[in-house]
């Protein structure tokens, strides 16, 4: 089975795949070869994540300033 584009994965897929691999790398008993391909995805998972991220910021901000009654808050825990 052919692995999907990082990029055409929904964001929960896609850090499901990259908590299997970051378990499969942390355990130690993959193959050099086997661990630098798995490390290579679980990169190429983290950065097609993090562009995703960075849109829904953006789409937010967006809306936020269209929203005249509404003003950006710090988020605060």
């Amino acid at each position: 089975m052919a692995l999907k584009k990082p990029e055409n994965m929904q964001y929960e897929e896609a850090i499901n795949e990259l908590e299997s691999i970051v378990n499969h790398l942390e355990a130690g008993d993959l193959p050099l070869e086997d661990a630098l391909k798995q490390f290579e995805r679980g990169i190429s998972l983290a950065r097609s994540n993090s562009q995703k991220l960075q849109k829904a910021q953006q789409q937010v901000s967006i809306l936020m300033q269209n929203d005249t009654q509404s003003s950006l808050q710090e988020f605060s825990e």
